[in-house]
């Protein structure tokens, strides 16, 4: 059975390192498994389109690299189909939305872990292109994933501490775009310009996070903005997206482009 590469690192307490995509064309996730430099990509299902046949091919496409494995975010209301369709097309690790209690934490975990004697568990034998070689290993696979969730509601940061108790939490992102909404201060700028609600609260979780035991993940758009979050003690990095790359591509040279031509007129 193929390894899960981010669960061997977090078990090792070493850092990782990922990158997020919302295409679903497995010749840019192959490219980013022979990169070299990231551990997982993770599949922006939330906001993407795609089809159950596009989570096979992506599935593929991250086995062709060592030491690499997959992700997929997935937005509230497809988490029950969604988990077992992505996990059993070789998406091994999975990122939930809009957690808010406890007892939303304890929901998707009963969702990823295999259901058994003496827990309420409701994951089943998968039946996708993920093949092992008994009953077992499915086990094993199930309880190798990393279960992440998102803190981004009000909600989920005035109960954080009941949450991060919940047995198979792994790794918590902060949503600063959602929690300010919910909040009523909206803003999407990651890595600036936050309000200052949004700042503390961002922190809060992530302080809140590693005293408890649960690895808290920064979102950055560059290298540059890691320092701050190394300086919290984070150790989890996710690099910026497909569409954030090109939009910042398309923008920069775009201008450059109209400037070159017309002082060349």
């Amino acid at each position: 059975m193929r390894e899960n590469r981010l669960r061997t690192l977090l078990t090792e307490g070493k850092p990782t390192f990922g990158t997020r995509v919302q295409s679903s064309w497995p010749t840019l996730i192959e490219a980013i498994g022979r990169s070299g430099q990231f551990d997982y990509v993770e599949f922006l299902a939330e906001y993407a389109p795609y089809d159950l046949h596009a989570l096979d091919h992506m599935g593929r496409a991250i086995e062709l690299s060592p030491d690499f494995c997959g992700m997929i975010k997935m937005e509230q209301s497809a988490q029950w189909p969604l988990t077992v369709r992505a996990m059993s097309a070789g998406i091994q690790n999975l990122l939930f939305t809009d957690i808010r209690t406890a007892a939303d934490a304890e929901a998707i975990v009963r969702l990823v872990r295999a259901e058994g004697p003496g827990n309420d568990f409701t994951h089943g034998m998968a039946g996708g292109r993920i093949q092992v070689e008994n009953a077992t290993d499915y086990v094993k696979y199930y309880n190798d994933a990393v279960i992440a969730i998102m803190i981004e509601k009000r909600g989920a940061v005035e109960n954080l501490e009941a949450i991060l108790k919940v047995p198979g939490i792994d790794m918590v992102q902060f949503g600063p775009a959602d929690y300010g909404l919910s909040i009523g201060k909206p803003n999407r700028d990651y890595a600036s310009g936050l309000h200052p609600e949004v700042r503390e609260a961002r922190e809060y979780t992530m302080k809140t996070c590693l005293k408890m035991g649960v690895r808290p993940r920064a979102e950055i758009n560059s290298a540059a903005e890691a320092e701050y979050y190394l300086n919290l003690g984070v150790k989890d990095f996710n690099l910026s997206s497909d569409i954030a790359i090109l939009r910042q591509f398309y923008s920069k040279e775009g201008a450059a482009l109209r400037d070159v031509v017309a002082q060349a007129r």
